[in-house]
């Protein structure tokens, strides 16, 4: 990823004339430097974010930071504690949720980028959850693995009801961390 954009890339990203961003530089409103020589515009990728922050303009998917944290949603303590210690071997930050309730309280609190859901849970189980979510606009981005021990059918009925993956019981490790890592835009680890 660049660390310093052109006036061009800045246009593209706001989606206006490349003028009106050199204008935004002439008024002091976008930091930037001229390179020696033609006098082209730079700007460090932190100012733009801080730009884009001061005048509340959305911040392009490429640009956000990556978010490493993983909400765990799952009844089984032990199973949970297991792919808490699996997912922070791969630095991610995890928080554990025992129910379908304690999931939804903890998404505004947590802001996770992926959150990894058991099927099997009492009061709200995770079909419920998976329905909660994808009716809310707040977590339309946020990526749902569903790991399972039940039937094959009942993993597809889950990816038909909005998972974004699903991981079958026993659990693998290595699959667990590939599949959360790319849905978190990390890429293998």
């Amino acid at each position: 990823m660049k660390k310093n954009l052109t006036t061009g890339d800045i246009a593209n990203y706001c989606d206006v004339h490349v003028r009106t961003v050199i204008r935004w530089i002439e008024r002091g409103k976008l930091k930037a430097y001229q390179l020696p020589g033609r006098g082209d515009n730079r700007v460090r990728r932190e100012d733009f974010l801080n730009f884009l922050n001061a005048y509340s303009m959305p911040v392009p998917e490429e640009l956000q930071p990556a978010n490493h944290r993983v909400l765990i949603v799952d009844d089984d303590a032990r199973a949970a504690k297991a792919i808490q210690r699996t997912l922070h071997r791969a630095k991610f930050e995890t928080l554990i949720a025992h129910s379908g309730f304690e999931a939804g309280a903890l998404l505004n609190e947590f802001k996770p980028a992926v959150m990894t859901l058991d099927l099997q849970m009492p009061g709200m189980n995770g079909f419920e959850v998976l329905k909660f979510v994808g009716e809310s606009a707040n977590w339309q981005r946020l990526k749902i693995v569903v790991i399972s021990g039940l039937s094959r059918r009942e993993l597809d009925k889950a990816l038909d009801s909005g998972a974004d993956a699903v991981l079958e019981k026993p659990l693998n490790d290595d699959r667990l961390i590939d599949t959360v890592s790319g849905l978190a835009g990390m890429g293998e680890s």
